[in-house]
C-alpha cells in the first residue's frame, strides 16, 4: 500500500468539475471555491461553528469556508432553540451557519460560555454571483489541509440514547471518500450523478452527497428530494450514470409510488437495515444494481454489501477490523482513533463479515436468546406490513413473565394474521404478547426510532 499523504486538498476536483447541482444550474469547482473564501471570511478564525443548513449547497459552502479558515464544524439538524443552546454551550462555538436568521444565542454562565454566538448567514446565490463577478476572474486557492486537523463533529441519532458527538479529522474524512468512491467504481465511466435524500449533517449524507462531490467524480444534486415526486424529478433532472443515497423507509415509499424513474447505475442504502426481499424488488423494478452501507457515526462508513445477493460485508479498503477476546470488535483506520464498534460481527475473513445486531439488541427468554433486529426484519418481512418494529419492555429482565411486543404499520391486515405469521417464522418463546397497530412510527427524518421513542411506545413496566 503505498504511503499516505500527511496533508490533503480541500477539492480534489479540476476548477471546471461540476461539483453540484442545483434547480437553479450547475456549480463548478472554481466558483464554490470562491464563494466559499466569501463566506469564509466572515468567520472567525479557528473557531467551532454551528452548521444548521438546511439546503445541501448551503451546507456545504459552509463546511468548507470553515475549512478556509481554521474552524471547526459541528454538524446538526436539530434546529431547535434548545438543541441550538446546548451544542453551542457546550462545544463553546463562535457562530452559527443557517439560511434563516436566528437571532443570538446566550450561551448563560458556563465554564465554557463566550460571547453570545453570532449568526452568519448562507446565500448561496450571492456568494456564487459575487465569486464570479468582474467577468469570473475572481480565482480562490484550493487549500492543502494537514490530515489531523480536527474537521467536523458529528452527532449520533440518538436512536439508542442521548445523541453523542464523535470529532472527524481532514484525514479521516477524505480517506473514507477515496475509498467509497473505489468501492462503488465512481468514475468508471466518467462523473456520477448523485442525488440523496438523507440530510448531509447526517454521517452517511456527509460521506455520500457532499464529501464524495468534494473528492471523486460526482456531481450531488442540491434540490428538494425527500418525497417519491421530488426523487424521481431530482433523478430526471441530472444527467446519466445516476446514483440514488436512500434509506430503507424512503426505498419503499418510492417502490410504492409506482413512479417511472429514469434509468439507475445504482442505489444505496443505510441509516436501518434493508431487507434482502426490497432490495431484490428495487433491482427488477428499475433494473439496477441495490448496495447497502454499513456504518456507524463513531467510525463512519466501514462496509458494504449487496444485499440480495449476500449477507457478507466487505469492509473498505484501508480498514482493519480486529476481534477482541470479548468478541467485540473494533475499526481502525487511517487519521481516526480506533473505534470499538456497537454491534456484533462475526468475522469470517480479516475483512468480510456477518452482521448479528447490535450488542445491546440482544434479549434473552428461557434461556434463549435474539436479536429485536432480526425479528423486526421477519416482521417487517410478512406481507401487507409496510413498516415495524419488536421492543423489549423495561421489566423483561426482572419479570419472568414479561414478553416482547410489536408495533406494525399494516393497512388492511389484523393482529391476528401477523402474530400467526410470525408464530411460522419465530421460536414461540419470542412471539410478542400483542401486535398492536398504529397509523406510522415516529420516525425522525434518519428514518430512525429514538430510545425516546421506543420507551414511549412501550410504555411503564406492567405493575405487580
Amino acid at each position: 500500500m503505498p504511503p499516505i499523504p500527511a496533508r490533503f486538498p480541500l477539492l480534489q476536483r479540476a476548477e471546471t468539475a461540476a461539483l453540484f447541482q442545483a434547480p437553479r444550474g450547475v456549480i463548478r469547482a472554481g466558483s464554490f471555491l470562491a464563494a466559499s473564501a466569501r463566506l469564509a471570511a466572515a468567520l472567525p478564525n479557528g473557531a467551532v461553528v454551528l452548521n444548521l443548513c438546511e439546503d445541501r449547497l448551503s451546507f456545504a459552502l459552509g463546511f468548507a469556508a470553515a475549512m478556509i479558515a481554521g474552524c471547526r464544524s459541528a454538524l446538526s439538524s436539530d434546529r431547535s432553540p434548545a438543541r441550538v443552546r446546548d451544542l453551542a454551550t457546550r462545544l463553546g462555538a463562535a457562530a452559527i451557519l443557517s439560511e434563516t436568521p436566528l437571532g443570538e444565542i446566550p450561551l448563560g454562565e458556563t465554564p465554557t460560555a463566550i460571547a453570545p454566538c453570532r449568526t452568519v448567514m448562507v446565500d448561496p446565490a450571492a456568494l456564487l454571483a459575487g465569486a464570479t463577478a468582474a467577468g469570473g476572474q475572481e480565482r480562490a486557492a484550493n487549500p492543502e489541509i494537514a490530515g489531523e486537523t480536527p474537521a467536523a463533529e458529528v452527532f449520533t441519532s440518538g436512536s439508542t440514547g442521548e445523541p453523542v458527538a464523535h470529532g472527524k479529522t481532514w484525514g479521516a474524512l477524505f480517506a473514507r471518500s477515496l475509498a467509497a468512491a473505489s468501492r462503488f467504481g465512481l468514475g468508471a465511466d466518467g462523473p456520477v450523478s448523485v442525488v440523496g435524500t438523507v440530510p448531509p449533517q447526517h454521517m452517511y449524507g456527509f460521506e455520500t452527497t457532499i464529501l464524495l462531490a468534494f473528492h471523486g467524480p460526482v456531481t450531488s444534486w442540491c434540490g428538494p428530494a425527500f418525497f417519491p415526486h421530488d426523487i424521481a424529478a431530482a433523478l430526471a433532472a441530472m444527467p446519466a450514470p445516476r446514483l440514488l443515497v436512500t434509506t430503507p423507509l424512503q426505498l419503499r415509499a418510492l417502490l410504492d409510488a409506482a413512479l417511472s424513474l429514469p434509468p439507475l447505475a445504482l442505489v444505496i442504502s443505510a441509516t436501518a437495515p434493508l431487507a434482502p426481499d426490497l432490495a431484490a424488488r428495487a433491482e427488477a423494478r428499475w433494473r439496477t444494481r441495490v448496495a447497502e452501507i454499513f456504518g456507524a457515526t463513531e467510525a463512519g462508513s466501514i462496509a458494504s454489501r449487496m444485499t440480495a445477493a449476500s449477507e457478507i460485508w466487505e469492509a473498505y479498503p484501508g480498514l482493519r477490523l480486529a476481534a477482541a477476546a470479548d468478541g467485540v470488535v473494533s475499526v481502525a483506520a487511517p487519521f481516526a482513533e480506533t473505534v470499538a464498534l456497537a454491534d456484533a460481527l462475526e468475522l469470517v475473513a480479516p475483512a468480510r463479515f456477518r452482521l448479528l445486531g447490535r450488542r445491546s439488541d440482544v434479549v434473552k427468554l428461557g434461556g434463549k436468546r435474539a436479536s429485536l433486529a432480526a425479528l423486526t426484519r421477519i416482521l417487517t418481512a410478512i406481507e401487507g406490513v409496510e413498516d415495524g418494529v419488536f421492543i423489549a419492555p423495561g421489566d423483561l429482565d426482572a419479570e419472568p413473565t414479561a414478553r416482547l411486543l410489536a408495533f406494525v404499520v399494516a393497512p388492511g391486515r389484523e393482529p391476528g394474521e401477523i402474530l400467526a405469521a410470525l408464530r411460522r417464522e419465530i421460536d414461540p418463546i419470542f412471539l410478542p404478547r400483542r401486535v398492536i397497530p398504529l397509523p406510522r412510527l415516529p420516525r425522525n427524518e434518519f428514518g430512525k426510532l429514538s430510545a425516546a421513542h421506543l420507551a414511549a411506545l412501550a410504555g411503564p413496566p406492567a405493575s405487580g
